[in-house]
């Protein structure tokens, strides 16, 4: 099966006394639909289109499209009159939407299907869309000029969200929008992880993507680089390396420190963590501290300068199998799927069914792996098991994250 190519990627207190609210009062309502009351289903962001495609879980049947930009004239309305906001919204247009508005990044739904919470990078906000009317139920403005990647919180009771250029994560209620709390980052936060019990968030900062200057010999401009574990009821920082440390440390000095997306065993101990420019990933021992082994995939554009790679990614999305066995790796900039050998790094490419992959995730089986297709506007569904593709869906214009999560029974739009 491996090395071979087929054709076919707020205050500390305050925010323990909401948290003990919600714990008292049921977790303000979001633990308390039944199976009877929901539908599992996987949600696509289509950022450049500001719409959600929503597709059925079981079957890869389209179900339905939410517009996540139900006031998208409002909001363009306000940056007319506010000067500063409309430099910033243009500045995520043009250098980080590839001369494109970027509507929807994260989307995450409560546990009861009834709202839907999206970050929009070009409006600077996070919203909560109910379900059964598509109207925003609240709307939260982030530090600075640009939302990003999001967790749900194991309760769902929370969603942590990356405020680009704020240099902040912020925490919500997800009911209410109201912030809980915030924690300090470096530049562009970027992905958050909770852990499997809800108590530590795993937060990294991929630096000033943006920018061009991206040889080795420009590294530095490149701003504050970090991986944090974060306490997730007092927010403290538990622990914060530089990855440049550690990457010196294993024998790899050339790499770039920005940890892009990133996913983990089940006991929370091996990391796999992709890097800016790096075709493959690092594997990362938690409890020894340290980078164990690097992965490297193929470079299928290897007369493509740095500089075009998409925001400095040349592998963005990767996600393991339910039994930690196996990988799934989207090679951005290559237009492949790899499907890696968690003991050996042997792999398997998938190419030639779309371009630019641009996120992977696990389903809740743990059997397949999703992957957006950005380029070609389609999600694949791949076996961990046999390296397959057993379902492709056409979605919308440049769908990015990929999340399973609820719709109320008998929805429908």
């Amino acid at each position: 099966m491996f090395s071979t190519l087929k054709t076919i990627q707020k205050p500390i207190l305050c925010r323990v006394l909401t948290m003990s609210a919600a714990l008292l009062l049921g977790s303000a309502g979001v633990q308390t639909a039944s199976a009877a009351d929901t539908r599992r289903v996987i949600f696509v962001g289509n950022n450049w289109e500001g719409t959600i495609d929503v597709i059925d879980s079981e079957s890869y049947a389209p179900i339905g499209r939410i517009n996540a930009v139900p006031d998208k004239r409002k909001r363009m309305t306000e940056l007319l009159f506010n000067p500063i906001r409309l430099i910033g919204f243009q500045t995520v247009r043009n250098l980080i939407g590839e001369g494109n508005d970027q509507l929807v990044d994260d989307m995450y739904s409560s546990l009861d299907g009834r709202l839907l919470v999206i970050s929009r990078p070009s409006f600077a906000d996070v919203v909560a869309i109910e379900m059964a009317t598509g109207k925003i139920a609240w709307r939260f403005q982030v530090e600075g000029f640009r939302s990003d990647h999001m967790a749900l919180s194991p309760d769902g009771t929370e969603v942590a969200v990356s405020a680009s250029t704020g240099k902040v994560v912020h925490i919500l209620d997800v009911e209410t929008g109201a912030e809980r709390g915030r924690f300090p980052s470096g530049n562009s936060p970027h992905e958050n992880v909770y852990s499997k019990d809800g108590k530590l968030i795993y937060h990294a900062s991929i630096g000033n993507v943006f920018t061009p200057l991206d040889s080795s010999f420009w590294d530095s401009t490149k701003g504050d680089r970090v991986f944090q574990i974060v306490d997730a009821s007092s927010l403290e920082i538990v622990k914060k390396f530089d990855m440049a440390e550690k990457l010196a440390a294993a024998g790899f000095p050339g790499l770039s420190p920005a940890v892009r997306p990133m996913t983990h065993t089940d006991d929370e101990r091996y990391f796999y963590f992709q890097l800016s420019f790096l075709h493959g990933f690092v594997e990362y021992d938690m409890v020894q501290d340290r980078i164990t082994r690097k992965a490297d995939l193929p470079n299928l554009i290897p007369d493509v300068p740095r500089r075009d790679y998409v925001n400095d990614s040349a592998h963005h999305g990767i996600a393991l199998s339910g039994d930690d066995k196996t990988l799934c790796v989207a090679g951005t900039m290559s237009d492949y799927v790899a499907i890696v050998s968690r003991e050996t790094f042997e792999y398997e490419l998938l190419i030639d069914i779309g371009t630019k992959p641009y996120w992977v995730t696990t389903d809740a089986a743990g059997e397949h792996c999703y992957v957006s297709w950005s380029g070609t506007d389609q999600m694949s569904v791949i076996s961990f098991a046999t390296g397959e593709e057993v379902a492709r869906v056409d979605v919308g214009d440049h769908p990015q994250r990929i999340r399973e999560g609820y719709i109320p029974a008998g929805w429908n739009q």
